[in-house]
């Protein structure tokens, strides 16, 4: 494919939120906007409010999870909103922004489900349809739908030949569900890289607009994720978050071989990510790259064992990044020893081949289950 990236990440607050937050606060009414606004929301769409309303001047409360990334909490502090944090789950935080809502008289505003919020968002179809000539689909990664509707209506529209094609994490796949029920449906959700798409239900009137709209939807697994964030990084140099990330997944995994050969435009969406957890999704993705490996290898408890293991995987080109003797649970033979090791690699060809020299040199190797 001709991939042509829309640098959401670069926005002030690093996603795309930021677009339909800003419509959402300039089309409120004057009495509105003195009496301020509020959403509950663990990231992007807290950050996006907090940071517009501080420069249109209007009161902004945001209520989030008291799990949300302290730099989330204290950026949206930064750009001056009121932050309560509440509850353990996002569905706790809205009910207390409800509560909130009811007795100061604020508006609330949903991140995704919201008619200006998802106008806000579709202006990513207005910039791309200008920006990049005969493009043949786009790929969007969906969490509540906002943005994919927003796209979708617009370039639907500008060049009803395009395809939309929509991308969810397979542990987070509320999109999906709602397609096969016709309406949407709460999913038990499973912890994913791709946290800023854990939606378990989408946006009811963001579905209805796009449902006809969007030609096709994919999963991607965690690997997937991890290796888009791994390429972005070390091949574009751009920190994406796993959210962001997920469109270019699908297109790294070949999940849209009908695609082959086409112009396709890819949203990177956001790149709000902790360091460290940025950290452990480049370690999964070294892994599932085949350049990270780990392996037990059983080894003679006498002088020179462990050096002349240590002197194979030199040969082979590996580089030990962790080694630990293992002697408590290495089974009857007391003249050997399990040794754990991490190891760099090239790929997955040198990993086999490293493995196949071990075991050829008796060192018996096993790999850990997956």
């Amino acid at each position: 494919m001709e991939i042509f990236c829309k640098l959401e990440y670069l926005q002030r607050t690093g996603s795309f939120k930021e677009r339909g937050a800003r419509n959402a606060l300039l089309l409120l009414s004057d009495d509105h906007r003195k009496a301020g606004v509020i959403a509950a929301s663990a990231g992007n769409h807290a950050l996006g409010l907090a940071y517009h309303a501080q420069l249109l001047g209007i009161p902004a409360t945001v209520v989030m999870p008291r799990f949300a990334p302290l730099t989330k909490v204290a950026n949206c502090r930064k750009f001056g909103a009121r932050v309560v944090l509440h509850g353990s789950t996002l569905a706790e935080a809205r009910q207390r922004a409800d509560e909130i809502r009811s007795t100061d008289g604020q508006t609330y505003i949903n991140g995704y489900d919201d008619d200006a919020i998802i106008a806000g968002q579709g202006t990513i179809g207005l910039e791309v349809a200008e920006q990049v000539q005969d493009f043949d689909a786009i790929v969007v990664p969906i969490g509540g739908g906002g943005l994919i509707a927003g796209i979708a209506i617009a370039l639907k529209h500008l060049k009803p030949q395009v395809r939309i094609i929509g991308v969810e994490p397979e542990r987070a796949a509320s999109w999906t569900a709602a397609v096969r029920a016709g309406e949407p449906v709460v999913v038990e959700l499973k912890p994913t890289l791709a946290d800023g798409l854990s939606v378990a239900k989408v946006g009811t009137n963001a579905f209805a607009c796009a449902r006809k709209l969007v030609d096709q939807t994919v999963l991607v697994s965690e690997q997937d994720i991890a290796l888009a964030v791994l390429r972005l990084v070390e091949l574009e140099k751009e920190v994406v978050e796993g959210a962001g990330a997920a469109g270019l997944a699908a297109c790294l995994a070949g999940k849209l071989p009908e695609l082959k050969g086409r112009k396709v435009v890819v949203p990177l969406c956001g790149g709000n990510i902790d360091l460290t957890m940025l950290g452990r999704v480049l370690d999964r993705g070294l892994a599932f790259d085949g350049r990270l490996c780990q392996f037990t290898a059983t080894v003679s408890d006498r002088p020179g064992g462990l050096a002349k293991l240590a002197t194979i995987m030199a040969e082979e080109g590996a580089s030990i990044v962790d080694i630990a003797h293992d002697r408590a649970f290495c089974g009857e033979d007391l003249s050997t020893v399990r040794v754990h090791c991490i190891v760099e690699t090239e790929d997955a060809e040198h990993v086999a081949h490293l493995h196949a020299r071990l075991n050829q040199e008796g060192f018996e190797v096993a790999e850990p289950e997956r």
